[in-house]
């Protein structure tokens, strides 16, 4: 699957705002995707570098509309943590010599709440 047909819409309420202070952003995905589709399409789509995913599949509501009772659809959302803080990685190389690692990561995403 492409990245954006796994990260369908942002999801914004209360206390996914009260969540963005800790670097915790909530979106609507694919019910297919799993934790890793769901990473690797955030890092691409927002160059951000994600710590953690948390899922959650959220059952449908039932509906009336007069006497016809209907469901609304199950749908999956994610909680996905970003790094506020990134920093360059180092580590050791052949022969002793320290190698720094310089992708450049954003520390939040600005598209979220129409930013």
């Amino acid at each position: 699957m492409r990245p954006e047909d796994i990260i369908l819409a942002p999801i914004i309420t209360e206390k996914s705002n009260d969540l963005l202070q800790e670097g915790k952003y909530t979106f609507k995905v694919n019910k297919k995707a799993t934790k890793i589709d769901i990473r690797n399409a955030v890092e691409k789509l927002f160059e951000v570098k994600v710590l953690d995913v948390t899922t959650i599949s959220v059952k449908g509501k039932e509906k009336r509309v007069g006497r016809n009772v209907g469901k609304t659809s199950d749908w999956k959302k994610a909680i996905v943590t970003i790094d506020t803080n990134p920093a360059e990685k180092k580590y050791m190389a052949k022969g002793g010599k320290e190698v720094k690692v310089s992708k450049k990561y954003k520390d939040s995403i600005e598209h979220f709440m129409g930013a």
